[in-house]
């Protein structure tokens, strides 16, 4: 079997509510979508979900091999960007193609992803996250309301702004989430908005009304001393790595002791999520991925690593066209039998029903404030 080729679409997601974080909110809930479909010689095609940022320039890595060599390829589109460097967008380019080549070995091999990697049990438990800046407290009851009936027991709030409303709405998802359990798991994503002692007198006063089970990106993501600094001085675990993009900007964070629960990213594909794990758990350390949404074949890995805790669950819909063997129940996912990454396309309807919604937008989740980490009065 060898790669001949490659078609990219772009289809798109609508999430029903405003989502984003403490950056922006996408105010529509509609979103776009990139998806890769890699092209055999024999006819199967492997489905990415994700991002397609720099694949003109990474296909010549992959192009006439066979898919199923797929630790081999990635570390051939690494070796294609590096004078540029695989950080950022194309790292994501990357992953999307990753997954494609994790979905044909596993197509060729007539078995589901999951399967294919090792996994025991088809059950990936997850927790809830709305993405929820945006929403009123109305709203948010009502979105955790929802994953509470599909069995949920734990849910991450999106805040940073002021802490006594993010204690009322912390209260809010515990209410909602109390009726599987006398005790939700409750976590916070600041997305990266305080200094360090912000952080620590954020969450410390916290901590004195409720039980906070991790505190995620508190402070830049290369900070490895803030970060172990941190997590000393607070109760809560600190949880972050989404937004590192290779195993080698992990290791300052591990050797500092830094990282109580590791994230990666799911745009960043199967291969790195693996190798993360299993880097983690040579430290004792739990993996937890971040937005499935955007990349579900990472969900068939989190199943497959003897450390994963919990995966982040923003929606249980799928973007426009795209239908994926899944369900959600019992406070997690269940991975269907379909051979692959479970990622059926119906490319016709995606190309008649184009919709532009992009993620990066002048007051979006992905852009940064200026004075982030740099207040002294809560907004």
């Amino acid at each position: 079997m060898k790669i001949t080729g490659y078609r990219c679409l772009r289809t798109y997601r609508d999430w029903g509510r405003p989502v984003g974080d403490v950056n922006g909110f996408i105010g529509s809930g509609v979103t776009e979508v990139p998806v890769v479909l890699l092209e055999t010689d024999i006819g199967i095609t492997g489905v990415g979900i994700g991002s397609d940022s720099g694949i003109d320039t990474l296909f010549p890595a992959i192009e006439g091999e066979d898919p199923r060599s797929v630790n081999a390829l990635y570390d051939r589109m690494l070796s294609q960007v590096f004078k540029s460097g695989h950080s950022g967008a194309v790292f994501g380019g990357i992953g999307t193609l990753d997954a494609a080549l994790w979905d044909l070995k596993a197509k060729a091999a007539g078995e589901p992803l999951w399967r294919l990697l090792g996994a025991r049990d088809r059950f990936v438990p997850g927790y809830a996250s709305g993405l929820d800046i945006a929403l009123d407290d109305e709203a948010l009851a009502t979105f955790y309301r929802s994953m509470s009936e599909r069995g949920f027991t734990a849910g991450k709030l999106k805040g940073g702004r002021d802490v006594d409303t993010d204690i009322r709405r912390l209260r809010i998802i515990a209410d909602e989430l109390g009726r599987n359990t006398s005790r939700p798991a409750l976590m916070l994503d600041s997305n990266e908005s305080w200094n360090l002692k912000q952080a620590v007198r954020y969450v410390s006063a916290i901590e004195e009304q409720l039980d906070l089970t991790w505190i995620e990106e508190p402070l830049r993501r290369w900070d490895a001393t803030g970060h172990a600094r941190l997590s000393s001085s607070i109760k809560a675990a600190v949880a972050t790595g989404e937004n590192l993009t290779g195993l080698e900007q992990f290791t300052p964070l591990f050797d500092e002791g830094a990282i109580d629960i590791v994230q990666t990213g799911a745009v960043w594909g199967i291969t790195h999520f693996l190798r993360v794990a299993y880097a983690a758990h040579s430290r004792h350390l739990p993996m937890s991925p971040v937005g499935l949404t955007a990349n579900p074949a990472v969900g068939h890995a989190a199943a497959a690593i003897p450390n994963h805790l919990s995966a982040e669950v923003q929606d249980i819909g799928a973007p426009f066209g795209v239908t994926i063997s899944e369900e959600y129940a019992d406070g997690g996912i269940v991975l269907g039998d379909q051979p692959g990454s479970g990622i059926s396309i119906d490319e016709d309807a995606i190309i008649a029903n184009q919709l532009t919604a992009p993620w990066i937008t002048h007051d979006g989740p992905h852009v940064r404030s200026q004075r982030a980490g740099l207040r002294l009065v809560a907004e």
